[in-house]
């Protein structure tokens, strides 16, 4: 990164030796600065999808997940300034999904933010999320990071308020991950213009790293990993120095570079999507995966699930994934392709241009 503040050293170092125990998707960040008494760390959880039954009864591999995601965070040394929880605390939306997913949050030792998925959502459109969470988009500032939280599941005013009979229904089309009757998220023009507004303010080589649930790039829309205004978007935060989007919602590995953007993906403690294979048939803005994981059974619970170490004292995401049940990898920003890569998964042939377009 740029050293274009005397008193910031590096955006981020590796946390060398965190959660070298964990055995869930947790990720843990820090922060490095000129004077390290100001260096800070913050963690990652997402995508527990809790799942009601009925009662008092939950679907135990989900809930078992994010138990232990938490108790992992709360172990973590150096202990976090704060913890980010991804979105798609629940799965359908309902108060006894979002209040056993809050109760099981609330023994997180730290300030927890929330980023709002499109299972939490489209119930009751984030009305009972609001009043357990509060906003659904927010930006904050932490010694010297400019963090920005986006709703980026948001969609068209006719599919979400005039076709469906119910609310239920309504949710149950969003859930589903490949239906044909489901929409494209978006972050929207409203949200767009707060974005904006916020960002106006912010001086341009000031570290910018945005929470998100779906990537806000243009993956693959047959799953709907997918964001309508992506370019939009993007074109806001083209002019800053280095910028990183932190996402969920994939459940699995993903990175890609646009401009000066990072893009990384965390994982889910709930389960691991398998890579579709129609990626390799459709036109992708993703590096081509040439050895996708092994994941023959998505709903196995620790297919594919381990840690993560975000480092990004470059200014770009480099993402250490320790797997169970899969080999280890890294993916990290290459500065002589300007782009993220794979060596272990990844052939040097098959690596992709960069996008440069907004």
């Amino acid at each position: 990164m740029t050293n274009t503040n005397p008193n910031r050293r590096d955006f981020l170092k590796g946390a060398a030796t965190v959660a070298a125990v964990s055995t869930l998707p947790l990720s843990i960040v820090e922060l490095a600065f000129a004077d390290p008494a100001k260096n800070f760390t913050f963690a990652y959880i997402s995508d527990s999808h809790i799942q009601h039954i009925k009662g008092s009864r939950f679907v135990n591999n989900w809930d078992r997940g994010l138990i232990r995601a938490v108790a992992e965070t709360n172990l973590l040394q150096p202990k976090p300034d704060f913890v980010m929880f991804g979105g798609d605390l629940a799965q359908l939306g309902s108060k006894p999904e979002i209040d056993h997913g809050a109760e099981m949050l609330a023994k997180l030792n730290y300030t927890t933010r929330m980023v709002m998925g499109e299972h939490d959502y489209y119930l009751d459109l984030g009305e009972y999320w609001s009043e357990l969470f509060g906003p659904h988009w927010y930006s904050f500032d932490h010694k010297g990071v400019h963090f920005v939280v986006l709703n980026s599941i948001l969609t068209f005013d006719e599919w979400t308020f005039d076709r469906w009979p119910t609310a239920e229904q309504r949710m149950l089309e969003m859930a589903a991950l490949d239906n044909p009757n489901g929409s494209p998220f978006m972050v929207g023009a409203k949200q767009r213009a707060w974005l904006a507004k916020d960002l106006a303010a912010i001086a341009k080589d000031t570290p910018v790293v945005v929470f998100s649930h779906s990537p806000v790039q243009k993956i693959y829309k047959g799953w709907n990993f997918w964001t309508d205004d992506a370019e939009e978007v993007q074109a806001l935060l083209q002019p800053f120095d280095n910028v990183t989007v932190v996402y969920g919602h994939v459940h699995q590995i993903q990175y890609n570079q646009i401009g000066n953007i990072s893009f990384q993906a965390v994982m889910a403690t709930a389960w691991p999507w398998p890579y579709p294979k129609s990626y390799a048939q459709v036109e992708s803005f993703m590096p081509k995966i040439t050895v996708p994981m092994n994941r023959a059974d998505p709903f196995f619970e620790r297919d594919a699930t381990g840690w993560q170490l975000i480092d990004m004292k470059t200014g770009r995401i480099a993402m250490e994934y320790n797997l169970y049940n899969n080999t280890n990898r890294t993916v990290a920003y290459n500065p002589k392709t300007g782009q993220p890569e794979d060596t272990q998964y990844q052939a040097p042939d098959d690596r992709v241009t960069p996008q440069t377009h907004y």
